[in-house]
Order: C-alpha cells, then structure tokens, then sequence
C-alpha cells in the first residue's frame, strides 16, 4: 500500500520519502515499478530511506504497515514526523488509531481505508490488480464521528490529485466497520478454505457463508451504535462478483509465513460486539480457527 499510494502522490509532484526493509537497495538503485492491466507506472528514482534517522519532518506520515508490526510505531513515528504533522494510518480493523494517538497524541492522528486489490510481485514491484479507492476520516477517541475538517479535505485533495478517487468520511469508527464487512469473511475464509475470492462466489456454499458472515459483522457494529444499511450486503457481494480473481493479503500472509492481522480484524472486533452485549459466534469461530492454522504453520 506504501509503495502504490507513495508512487502515486510522488509522480503527481509531491515530495515523497519511503521507508522501506529488504528492498532499500534495490529500490536506490532501480526505483518503483506499479504494473497494472491498463497502465504501467515507472518511478526511476525515488527517496529511499532504510530508517527514520534519514527522513526529513513530513507534515503526512502514512503509516501502510501490516498492523501486525505496530509494536514498531514509537520507533517510527517520532522521528519523521514534522511539529505540526499528522499521522494517517492506512490499516485495516479497528484500534489502529489508538496505537499511533498513544505516540503521538490523538489530535494528531487520521485513519484510512483503503479500498484496493493489489500485491507486492518483487522487488519494488506492485501488481495492481483492481479498485485503488481511499477514504479517508478523523480520528476520534471516543468513537463519535469526528467530521471533515480542512484539514482532512486537504489531504483528500493531494490524493486525487494523484488520481486516487478519495473520499471523506463523516464517521471513521463507521466506516472501519463497513470495511470489516468485506474483510472478516473474505480474509479468514480464503485462508480457512485455502481458496481465492472468486471462488468463494462461485460455489453456493461459500457464498452463502460470507453472506451469514457479513450480516453477522453488521449486527455487531449495529450493537456498538454503527448502524450500517442492509444494502450494504448486496454491494459487497456484488462489487466481490465482478472483481477480478483475487488472493487476499491475510492468504499471502498465510501461505508466506508471515504472522496474520488476527488482533485488528477478529479480535478487536468481538471484543467490542461482546462488550456491547452481542456474542458474533461467527466471528469468534473464525479468529480460532485463524489462531489454530497460524499456530500451525
């Protein structure tokens, strides 16, 4: 997600510096490359830092890590971030705000949802398969809809202006949990299924088992005073329909033997349902078995 978004916004004329791990050496020397089915995007040279002591104060420090390795954010976002900066944390689940408000104070911290099929193919190289939407909201530790803000429109424009169809969000708490919608039962049952979101829609069992999923995220987020349409089902289902063949990224996780994003988008969420007094049995039958498979491999 850095490298997409971060190549995007550098080819529209922002300065643009990307800290990166295994691939630092590779990307000085050889840049960015996004591959898609209708454009291929080259950045030839590109502000490639190994660590934070190197970057400059960023007035935006996006945060694109796997929320898997948010134990690293006081290492991170100290250094770069400019004294009148804020923090965007690109993730999905919930309470990744909280993680970088506990850092760096919750009137500086953003959140972004990131709407995208695409993947890392190499060394500096994304494989953008599909969508490639934002939205973008303020944080707010209470879970209140925080508003658009000049601020946040203002860092709405800088995405379209990269030709990143951005919108804003009125509630971000909300609209975490319309993502979760699409999230929990695709990530966990790709993995669980060892299969790919296409086929999941093609077989009537799968699909009827998402379906019970994602009714069951609604209900939870409705006990927790998010009230999202019933439609918002049918969307979902049908935007995955005409998606192209996809392998999500908890499946390339999983299939990598990379530890999976079980705490932001299994287990904080059913701890919030079951707080609020809702029990999400399909929720919490599919972080255990997550939790078993990644024990397991």
């Amino acid at each position: 997600m850095g490298g997409f978004y971060g190549a995007r916004l550098q080819q529209a004329g922002f300065e643009v510096h990307f800290l990166l791990h295994s691939d630092v050496q590779y990307v000085r020397e050889h840049g960015i490359v996004i591959e898609g089915a209708n454009r291929q995007l080259i950045l030839g040279r590109v502000n490639a830092h190994a660590s934070v002591d190197t970057i400059p104060p960023c007035d935006v420090v996006i945060v694109a890590l796997k929320t898997t390795r948010n134990d690293l954010l006081p290492h991170l976002l100290a250094k770069p971030l400019a004294p009148n900066g804020v923090v965007l944390m690109l993730q999905n689940g919930l309470g990744v705000e909280a993680e970088a408000a506990a850092v760096v104070g919750e009137d500086r911290v953003l959140g972004g949802l990131c709407f995208i099929c695409a993947n890392k193919i190499g060394p500096g190289r994304i494989l953008h398969l599909d969508y490639g939407d934002v939205m973008l909201g303020e944080y707010r530790a209470d879970g209140a809809p925080g508003g658009i803000t000049p601020r946040l429109e203002a860092i709405a424009e800088d995405f379209r202006a990269a030709q990143v169809p951005t919108t804003c969000a009125e509630d971000l708490l909300r609209s975490r949990w319309k993502k979760l919608v699409w999230n929990i039962p695709y990530n966990a049952l790709s993995v669980i299924l060892r299969t790919t979101t296409d086929r999941l829609m093609q077989n009537p069992d799968a699909r009827a088992l998402v379906e019970s999923v994602m009714r069951e995220v609604i209900a939870a987020a409705a006990a927790c005073g998010k009230t999202i349409e019933e439609a918002f089902v049918r969307k979902m289902l049908d935007d995955t329909d005409r998606m192209k063949p996809y392998k999500t990224s908890m499946m390339l996780d999983f299939e990598a033997g990379r530890p999976m994003e079980i705490e932001a988008l299994y287990a904080r969420p059913l701890a919030a349902s079951q707080a609020a007094g809702f029990p999400a049995p399909m929720i919490e039958t599919l972080m255990r078995q997550l939790r078993f498979l990644g024990d397991s491999s």
